[in-house]
Order: structure tokens, then C-alpha cells, then sequence
């Protein structure tokens, strides 16, 4: 029979029985049939879990014929053949250390050392050896140097592909191959339009493990290009493209409403790990989508049992970072409490802290379990496990302890002692707008005059920073910021730039919202300047104009 109808005739055979009785019909074949019939039985045989039917197919007298050929007459064998077999075999879970799997690599490297693999051969061999995870490097790293030689011009995107992935395995120092990769990256951006999901997350994952923080062009192209394939990834490689988005800071507005699409409808069916890594995507970026983050809560109201102790976190943690309470918020915050109740000791320390302390952001306050935190057995565990009782740590345990005594009067559990407790809170993502600041302070001088009225960034005994404090006596007369004395108000001016807000929003991040919330509690009168109020005002007249209205509500118009 001509290889056309035998493959025709092949590729309509179901299982592996038809396959052998269809093989025994045959009086002769090629080597391509044969491992044409190889690969074919290891598509209808192997699933996720391995072979199905290990004894029909491994005991089979057909197949067992099929390996002994290719075992003792591998040097006769086409590359084709060859390195069909090998991949089937590989898929078929053959010992590695098998005579039979040891004659067909050698061959196979005989072959690589004079030079007689075509490129597609040397990627078949290439992926063959990726999957065994055994073979040294040393052969992969041949493969490299002979694919270095070739027209990267001609290579197909398949073949683009698997060079990549070579190289992501034999690439151990930053330079190694740097050139041969920015030949393969400015050659790779004028296929992008041709390549496939999988292989778009393929070489996006590449290129985070190989740092190519220069191939922008090409990194910002996969990006775009990933837009239209989201519903169409699998869990892991849409996971792969999420990480490249955080790896190389790429923000896609196009790509975040793909998501908002898409996970809705999908989220009772997402694997774990990519519905947290779809939030902590979100996190990061300080994109905060209602639509996602509200089938996130339904997902996990629904079924958090699949979801581990690290996942859970993940899922969770951004509600209180972006400061959102979801319309299901009590079902949400109960059934975390259900699994915070049964699966407490297996959640890392850093973990629950940084789980707990976002809660109290958006004012869930977790107080069944704060007595065990704030215990110094647990506290011992944070500090034994990196990154220790770092700043950051430290200020999350301080915001806990500030939480419980402003918020919750009732706790009477264990207090964190002061050894544990910051100096003063360390809010990186929502620090200071020093433009945005000295428009203020500009105006404010325009309205009281004087610089001795106002204080800026002032330390308080209670861990938070002040923006702007003004005094004011009892009869609403404003005092020198320098004096303690007959102090009846504090205003506190809370100047919020672009970076203490979500992304494209006027919602306030968790750690900025807790701020003003608890300087309230603190006896000061808080009065938000956000951003978007002011950026449109020209001159210090307006400014001034305008924070007359804020402060001084009450009092009668405005004048120079």
C-alpha cells in the first residue's frame, strides 16, 4: 500500500485493537509507516493520566515486532522514521533506560554529530530529548549550535517554537546565545499573525524565562495578539500569557475586557490556578473589574474546596488591595471563615497574615483569629520563615493591632506586643504625589496666606502620615501648625494622586481607604483632594477657590 492511503486508512482507526489488526494486514511498510502507526496508537492510547491499556498495547505481538525492528535496524531507519518512532515511544512512556529507547538516541546523536538533521529533524529530536527531562545538555546544546547555522528565515512556527524551548532549557547565563536571540526574536515578530494560541503562549513563557526584557517590540505584538485567543487558551497557557503580562508590565486594556468576557462565563469550569492567577493579574495592575471579581466570589462561594490554602489567598488578598466589597460580600467572607476554620494550620504564616490583614481593609475583620496571630508562637513562626518580620510584614501586623483597638473594642484577645509594631506604616503603592502635592500646598498659601498655617507629611503617634495637617481653635480660627496649645480640630488633607486608586477609576486602593477611615477614628476631620477634582484647575486663585469650599464649607465666599 502507497503511504497516502495508509495514513488515510490509519487516521480513522479509533483504538489501539484496530490499529494492530489493520498493522498485521500489512506484508510490508516503511519506517515512516511504521512509526506513523506508532504515533498514532500513542494518540488513541495515552491521555492525561498515562497509557490507558498498558497491557494490550505494551504485550501486543504487532507492537512488540514494530520495537525490535526499530531497536536493531535503527541505523537504517529514515530521520523521519527515526525520530517519529522516538517521539511515540516517549508519548507511550518507554523506560528511558530501555535498550530499545538507548539504540534510537544514539542513532540519533550519530546523526546530530555529521551534520545530517534538517532543522524540522533536529526540533523533533530537540523535543524528544525536552520530554525525556533525562538526557544531559549536552545534546540539546548541539542541537542549538547546528540550529544557529541555519536561515532562521525559512523556519516554519512550529520550528520557531521548539527553539525557543531549547533554548529555554540550555540557556543558563543571561548572555548565552543573546545574539542567536535577537535574531530569532526580530524574525519571530514578523510571524506573530501566524502563530496559534499554544504557541503564542509557548514563546511568551520563553521569553519571561529568558529575559528578554529588550525584545519589546515582539513582547508588546504577543500581547496584542493574545487578545482574540482567550476564550480558545488552555488553563496553563493562558496562565503563561497572564505571567508575561505581569514579567514584562504590560497593560492591555483590550486584553483585561477579553477577561471580563470571558471569565464569567467560564468560572465554574477554570482550574484553580488560573482563576488566581487571573486575579493576581488584576492585583498587580490595580485593575479593578467588577465583572471579574464578582464571578471570582460566586466561584469561590461555590466551590473554595478546590482551591489551596496559596490559591485561596490569591483569590482573596486583591478584594481587600483594590478596596471592593462584591454584592455577595457576606457569603463570601462566611465561607472563607468556614475555611479558614478547618484548613488554619495549613496555610503559611506570611500567607495568613497577608489573608487576614486584607480583610480588615475592607472592614471584615477576622477576629476569631486574631488571638492565634498575634500569639508569639505564631509570631516566632513569621520570623523563623523569609522574608521574616520585615517592614512590610510588620506594618501589616501593626495595621491588624491598630484595626482591632480602633474598630473592634470588644477583642480581648492577645495584643501585639511593641517589639512587633512599626514605627510608622510603609504604603509604597500609595505614596506621595509630589506634583500633585505642591499644586496644593500652592494654593493653600494663596488661601491662608501664610506658610506657618499648614504642616506637610506629619508623623502622628499613630503610625500614619499625614499629608497635610491645619489646626483650627474652637472658634474655627486657624492656629500656627507649630502650636499644641487651645487645639480644637485637626483637618487632615489627604492629597490622593492617580497611583492611590484603582486603575481608570475613582475608587481608592484598600490601604489609602483604611488611612483616612482610621485618622477619622483619631479624632481628625478628613477631607479627600482627590486627583480628578483638581487636575482641571489652572492657577493658585482657583485652587485656593476650591479648597476654600472643602475646608471651610460654612464660611461666607472667598476673597484675595
Amino acid at each position: 500500500m502507497d503511504e497516502q492511503p495508509f495514513f488515510r486508512k490509519l487516521n480513522s482507526l479509533c483504538t489501539s485493537k484496530d490499529i494492530f489488526d489493520f498493522l498485521s494486514s500489512m506484508e510490508v511498510m516503511s519506517d515512516t509507516m511504521a512509526s506513523g502507526a506508532l504515533q498514532r496508537i500513542s494518540e488513541v492510547e495515552v491521555d492525561d493520566n498515562g497509557l490507558k491499556n498498558p497491557k494490550g498495547v505494551l504485550e501486543n505481538e504487532v507492537f512488540r515486532a514494530l520495537c525490535f525492528q526499530f531497536e536493531f535496524e535503527s541505523s537504517k531507519l529514515s530521520n523521519t522514521g527515526l525520530l517519529n518512532a522516538l517521539q511515540a515511544l516517549i508519548k507511550l512512556r518507554i523506560d528511558p533506560q530501555s535498550t530499545l529507547m538507548a539504540s534510537l538516541l544514539s542513532e540519533g546523536e550519530k546523526r546530530l554529530g555529521k551534520g545530517q538533521l534538517t532543522v524540522k529533524n533536529l526540533c523533533a529530536l530537540g523535543e524528544s530529548l525536552i520530554e525525556l527531562e533525562g538526557p544531559s545538555c549536552a545534546m540539546l546544546e548541539q542541537i542549538v549550535n547546528h540550529m544557529q547555522d541555519k536561515d532562521i528565515e525559512k523556519w516554519s512556527p512550529r520550528e520557531m517554537v521548539m527553539v525557543y524551548k531549547m533554548l529555554q532549557v540550555t540557556v543558563r547565563e543571561r548572555e548565552q546565545y543573546q545574539d542567536f536571540l535577537n535574531r530569532l526574536n526580530s524574525v519571530t515578530l514578523t510571524m506573530v499573525s501566524q502563530l496559534s494560541p499554544k504557541f503564542t503562549s509557548i514563546i511568551l513563557n520563553s521569553l519571561v524565562v529568558l529575559h528578554q526584557t529588550q525584545a519589546a517590540p515582539l513582547v508588546t505584538a504577543l500581547c496584542k495578539h493574545s487578545v482574540k485567543f482567550i476564550p480558545y487558551f488552555t488553563g496553563d497557557e493562558l496562565v503563561n500569557v497572564l505571567e508575561a503580562f505581569l514579567y514584562f508590565g504590560h497593560r492591555e486594556q483590550t486584553f483585561t475586557e477579553a477577561l471580563e468576557t470571558h471569565v464569567p462565563k467560564s468560572i465554574f469550569t477554570m482550574h484553580p490556578q488560573t482563576v488566581s492567577k487571573v486575579m493576581q493579574y488584576c492585583c498587580r495592575k490595580m485593575i479593578l473589574s467588577k465583572p471579574i471579581f464578582d464571578a471570582v466570589a460566586e466561584g469561590f462561594i461555590s466551590d473554595a474546596e478546590r482551591f489551596t490554602t496559596d490559591q485561596i489567598a490569591e483569590c482573596i488578598v486583591p478584594f481587600g488591595t483594590l478596596n471592593y466589597l462584591p454584592p455577595n460580600a457576606s457569603s463570601l467572607f462566611r465561607k472563607l471563615e468556614t475555611v479558614l476554620h478547618t484548613r488554619f494550620t495549613h496555610f503559611q504564616p506570611h500567607t495568613l497574615l497577608n489573608l487576614l490583614h486584607s480583610c480588615v481593609l475592607i472592614q471584615r475583620y477576622p477576629v476569631n483569629f486574631l488571638p492565634k496571630i498575634f500569639s508569639p508562637y505564631f509570631l516566632q513562626k513569621l520570623q523563623a520563615q523569609p522574608p521574616g518580620l520585615d517592614r512590610i510584614v510588620t506594618c501589616q501586623l501593626t495595621r491588624l493591632f491598630l484595626t482591632v483597638n480602633l474598630e473592634c473594642p470588644f477583642y480581648e484577645g492577645h495584643k501585639l506586643l511593641p517589639k512587633y509594631q512599626a514605627k510608622a506604616f510603609f504604603m509604597p503603592c500609595s505614596s506621595l504625589d509630589v506634583h500633585l502635592m505642591k499644586r496644593v500646598k500652592a494654593g493653600l498659601l494663596y488661601l491662608l496666606k501664610k506658610r506657618i498655617y499648614f504642616a506637610s507629611e506629619v508623623s502622628t503617634p499613630y503610625f500614619y502620615t499625614v499629608d497635610i495637617e491645619i489646626k483650627l481653635d474652637e472658634e474655627g480660627f486657624v492656629l500656627p501648625a507649630a502650636q499644641h496649645e487651645e487645639v480644637h480640630r485637626r483637618i487632615a488633607l489627604c492629597v490622593d494622586g492617580q497611583n492611590r486608586f484603582c486603575v481608570n477609576s475613582h475608587n481608592l486602593l484598600g490601604e489609602e481607604a483604611i488611612k483616612q477611615r482610621h485618622l477619622q477614628l483619631l479624632g481628625y476631620e478628613v477631607v479627600q483632594i482627590p486627583f480628578f477634582e483638581i487636575e482641571s484647575l489652572q492657577n493658585d486663585r482657583k485652587m485656593a477657590e476650591y479648597l476654600h469650599k472643602k475646608l471651610f464649607p460654612h464660611t461666607y465666599g472667598f476673597s484675595c
